[in-house]
């Protein structure tokens, strides 16, 4: 079993560049890839996406790709007409502006005007980076799933924990359950009684006390509840994505545990079903995380 959270780092370098990638999931019902790279990797960006999406089944996984190369890759660039055009309009200025004394101008303030240096950025390669790039994915990726696995393992020890308490729950309800027509009968020959005197009629109690006791019966809602129990214990020791199936199943028990809440008469069995939705409750924020 895997979470969906984790986290994964890989590095990777040649003689030319080095090139870190961090990886971040969390939980998300379908598989979303987000890649943040260098303006260099736009063209590999498809390749980054293939590589994440083959083993992540579910969540969200937010990849950061950053390129450092080994040397400068950029040169400089003179502009020396550009330079002569400034010192011949500095020396007009110093030879008609009044006041001026005309003088030898910096070399250096040449040099510092807009334009005279340039920057050129030099042109990347990044086919031939492919190999960096795939080892450094490839080591994240793995990072990543080791630990989403042992995150999964936590996940999995927690739902197995709080399905042993679920499953006493249930035995519990299934135990106050078993009697309840004969006590519903009493109940209900008490009362009439109260209200009628002599002119009960047993007939009519037994029919109105079968009546109700049909309502009252959680018999096919405790056994299918069981089953459900003993399919998500199955479910716990799956080698694939088990999430949607987990969630599933909580779904269909919350549903039963429902319906025995609506049906029951009883001050025992209205109190288990707080507690075992209580436990589903957290059983579903657990199996939320599971890919």
């Amino acid at each position: 079993m895997q979470s969906m959270t984790g986290y994964g780092r890989g590095e990777a370098s040649n003689s030319v560049v080095t090139v870190v990638v961090e990886l971040k999931s969390v939980n998300n019902r379908f598989r979303d890839v987000q890649v943040r790279a260098p303006r260099e990797y736009m063209a590999l960006e498809p390749r980054i996406q293939s590589l994440l999406q083959e083993p992540f089944n579910r969540g969200r996984i937010d990849a950061y790709v950053r390129r450092s190369a080994v040397g400068s890759e950029n040169r400089v660039v003179a502009n020396a007409d550009l330079a002569n055009e400034y010192m011949r309009v500095i020396n007009e200025v110093a030879e008609e502006g009044v006041g001026f004394v005309m003088r030898d101008i910096p070399f250096t303030f040449i040099l510092s005007q807009p334009g005279v240096l340039q920057v050129m950025e030099a042109e990347v390669d990044v086919m031939s980076e492919w190999d960096v790039v795939g080892t450094a994915m490839q080591s994240a990726i793995q990072d990543l799933l080791e630990m989403r696995q042992r995150e999964g393992g936590a996940l999995k020890a927690d739902l197995e924990r709080h399905l042993e308490e679920l499953i006493g729950l249930v035995e519990e309800v299934s135990a106050s359950a078993d009697g309840v027509n004969e006590r519903l009968r009493e109940r209900m020959s008490t009362r009439i009684q109260r209200l009628l005197g002599e002119r009960l009629e047993e007939g009519r109690l037994m029919q109105e006390a079968a009546v109700l006791a049909d309502k009252s019966d959680v018999s096919e809602e405790i056994s299918r509840l069981k089953s459900h129990c003993e399919q998500f214990a199955d479910s716990l020791t799956l080698d694939q994505p088990v999430g949607r199936r987990l969630e599933f199943l909580l779904q269909e028990m919350n549903r039963e545990v429902n319906t025995i809440g609506s049906k029951s008469a009883e001050h025992p069995v209205s109190k288990r079903v707080v507690d075992m939705k209580t436990v589903l409750e957290r059983m579903r924020e657990q199996a939320a995380n599971v890919q």
